[in-house]
């Protein structure tokens, strides 16, 4: 385990330490337990029929219950009775003034403990900052994820309106958008308040900063021929099947571990990517017409109407196939459709068909 990964042991402790003062603060037992098993402080968080059956009380009680222990350690957070809310309140403060004002609690998790945080860790964080005097929690719901924000700048509400324009925006736009793009759409600061706001929200996804529908497979591959989709998107032009395998190999998508023949099985099958060449693919809204050689030259030949000289057929035919010249000339000297009407020059033979 590397410095970038390893878990930021003082941090860690600091919450740890937070949570078991707050705890302290609880007199009860039976209340300690409640909250402890609602939050997942130290194991799975537990629904309230759960906890009821083991403390033999009904669900709507360990709610009513659950709902009382968090407004008296909320008043007691209010009186500066558990110093550890504040220290970490203000560490957790001082990293969403730097990212956006707004978090998923588990990035912030990752942010401040490091990227092989578990669930414990981040219980830790959404138990301190739900009670703390100036944060607020964004619940989880089908549309949000579990996420903080600083409460002087915007509540619970506001932050899910904000997020719901930003998604209506990429809606309206109808493709992805650079985050900088989509911010000068909006009416907030700065892009990272923006991009802050679309990582709380579950119909929103994004690749290189590029943001999008998460049903959008251009910013949420989920599948070979999607990640073989916004290889060739971003390179522009066409790729070798094996230069696709290499490149998706060497990208930051979650699953990457493929194999050439795996890739070159996908290319043949998805009808947006175009054979142009010797192993060489095209996606298809880039103007290439899928099809033989031969096929190409009768396209030439049928859209020009005329006889054309054999350079011209193959430079039209460069076009759209990425192949030897030599290929073109032996497709209009040995294929029947295709007659010589005078020097160099050739036409649709009568009855040739596509």
């Amino acid at each position: 385990m590397d410095a970038a990964t390893k878990p930021d042991t003082d941090t860690a402790i600091k919450l740890k330490t937070a949570v078991n003062d707050i705890l302290q603060v609880i007199e009860q037992e039976r209340e300690r337990e409640i909250i402890t098993r609602r939050f997942g402080l130290f194991d799975r968080r537990e629904t309230l029929e759960q906890i009821g059956e083991l403390l033999g009380i009904t669900r709507e009680r360990v709610r009513q219950l659950e709902k009382a222990i968090l407004i008296r350690l909320k008043i007691a957070a209010d009186d500066n009775k558990v110093p550890a809310i504040h220290d970490v309140e203000r560490l957790l403060i001082r990293d969403l003034s730097e990212t956006g004002r707004v978090a998923r609690v588990q990035d912030l998790t990752e942010r401040l403990v490091g990227k092989d945080s578990d669930a414990r860790h981040r219980a830790h964080i959404a138990f301190i900052a739900e009670l703390s005097p100036n944060l607020v929690v964004i619940s989880e719901n089908d549309h949000y994820y579990h996420a903080v924000g600083i409460k002087e700048h915007a509540d619970e509400k506001k932050v899910k309106a904000n997020v719901d324009e930003i998604v209506k925006t990429i809606k309206k736009h109808g493709q992805p958008l650079q985050v900088e793009e989509l911010h000068g759409k909006l009416k907030h600061e700065n892009p990272t308040q923006v991009r802050a706001l679309a990582s709380t929200s579950k119909h929103l996804a994004h690749l290189k900063d590029n943001w999008g529908l998460t049903k959008w497979p251009t910013v949420n591959p989920k599948n070979i021929r999607d990640k073989i989709y916004v290889i060739l998107a971003e390179n522009g032009a066409p790729m070798h099947f094996s230069d696709i395998a290499k490149t998706i190999k060497g990208s930051t998508f979650k699953r990457k571990d493929v194999t050439t023949q795996a890739i070159h099985n996908e290319l043949i099958k998805d009808k947006r990517f175009v054979l142009i060449g010797r192993g060489i693919y095209a996606l298809d809204n880039w103007g290439f017409s899928k099809g033989t050689v031969a096929d190409i030259i009768t396209d030439v030949l049928k859209t020009a109407g005329e006889p054309l000289h054999r350079d011209e057929i193959v430079k039209r035919v460069l076009k759209s196939r990425q192949v030897k010249e030599t290929t073109i000339l032996l497709n209009l000297q040995s294929k029947p459709q295709f007659k010589r009407v005078a020097k160099a020059t050739y036409a649709l033979d009568a009855p040739a068909t596509k």
